[in-house]
């Protein structure tokens, strides 16, 4: 069985081609500057040689053909026609309630996933045009959608309600949904393996950081907390967006300013968070100007810090009993600096890191807690697209059964 992933952004579309049999790669690629006057379109086949083009992309009917065009290519191409793509798995951000868990593709679920655009404005309507332009380029494919918020439909109401009137959720669906979930239930289970225990018996916290970045609370297994909310705007420093703020601080810059709220919307989306602090918004280029004496962008790596801190401390509270941290994503994985100033002087929580098995390369997963430490410290590097092709796998099954 081969399943094709996609990830359509607003102006970009992510893929890999699977073989099911044994989850091998086949192909993967990212086209980006959609309907820009020059597209980049960077590309692996079989071979793992990358290739890099530069050219056009109208749009995501265009860009979805070139991938067909690349996958089929006569000299490098890892498939002969569209045909012998048997699934395609869609990354789809925004599932509101309707969404427990992955689900074929249906005018009904479209219709759902439109009814939720505006819970995703930036989101929803790009996953949508993923899946029509490849129902059209992929007839024979079965068309899989994988949600982003379905792991944390298992959040209890105490910890995904707003304290405002409740005649708003029942209305509008005002409530926290969570985020990243594909990759925090991913890594939960990687953890898992890697403690040779069952899921069901651990508690985690999963720590995703990347340019985004969130946190989940999981108890036996499931999400029962998380550090996104109704959007992806709210949690932790992150690096274009603020995070938690007081909520009247956007009121206060209505009245005081000349902004409005699309504009302010803006600034707390695309403007703030490290970014909006020290002007850089790449973990290693704030670490690098830290190491220079650049004192905002000191200034902004503690603010960091001390969020994501915050977060692990209120999640051992509800948890009670945690068996381990997980650190996945971009910078998880990658920052060693990061992963050492997170876990400083928390040994009293029973958290302790070894700061010479922290200096491990990623690529794969590993420890890096003192043998004194309580709780387990891992470094998993997450794979969203492997979780959506072996989900879309399994729709597929439940359909020719």
């Amino acid at each position: 069985m081969k399943i094709l992933v996609i990830n359509s952004g607003s102006s970009s579309i992510k893929y890999q081609l699977f073989a099911m049999d044994n989850q091998q790669v086949l192909a993967h690629g990212n086209l980006e500057k959609i309907g820009e006057p020059e597209g980049l379109h960077t590309y692996h086949l079989q071979d793992g040689e990358k290739t890099v083009d530069t050219e056009v992309i109208a749009d995501h009917k265009a860009g979805m053909a070139r991938i067909a065009n690349i996958l089929t290519d006569d000299e490098r191409g890892v498939i002969k026609e569209n045909s012998e793509i048997d699934a395609v798995g869609h990354r789809v951000v925004h599932g509101g309630e309707s969404f427990k868990k992955p689900v074929l593709i249906t005018d009904e679920v479209l219709a759902a996933i439109r009814k939720h655009i505006p819970l995703a404005p930036l989101h929803n309507p790009a996953n949508i045009v993923g899946i029509e332009v490849s129902q059209h380029l992929f007839p024979n494919a079965l068309q899989v959608a994988v949600f982003d918020t379905a792991y944390h439909q298992s959040i209890p109401p105490a910890a995904f309600l707003y304290a405002i009137p409740y005649e708003l959720y029942k209305a509008y669906g005002i409530r926290r949904y969570g985020f990243h979930g594909t990759s925090h239930q991913y890594v939960a289970q990687e953890a898992a393996k890697l403690l040779g225990t069952p899921l069901e018996k651990l508690n985690l916290i999963t720590i995703h950081l990347g340019n985004g970045g969130s946190i989940t609370a999981i108890q036996e297994g499931k999400s029962i907390d998380t550090s996104m909310g109704m959007t992806p705007l709210e949690g932790l420093i992150m690096g274009t967006r603020s995070g938690d703020i007081d909520p009247a601080i956007p009121f206060f810059l209505s009245k005081n300013t000349e902004m409005n709220f699309e504009e302010i919307d803006a600034l707390l989306n695309n403007l703030s968070g490290l970014k909006g602090i020290c002007g850089l918004n790449d973990m290693r280029d704030i670490i690098s100007a830290v190491d220079q004496g650049d004192e905002m962008a000191k200034t902004a790596l503690d603010m960091y810090v001390y969020r994501i801190k915050k977060y692990i401390g209120s999640y051992m509270a509800v948890l009670n009993k945690v068996d381990g941290l997980v650190f996945t994503a971009g910078v998880g994985e990658h920052s060693p600096v990061i992963r050492a100033r997170v876990c400083q002087a928390m040994d009293r929580l029973g958290v302790e890191i070894d700061l010479e098995k922290n200096q491990r390369p990623g690529g794969n997963s590993f420890e890096i807690q003192s043998e004194s430490s309580r709780v387990k410290i891992l470094v998993i590097p997450t794979n969203e697209e492997q979780k959506i092709a072996v989900e879309t796998k399994e729709v597929v099954n439940q359909v020719n059964k």
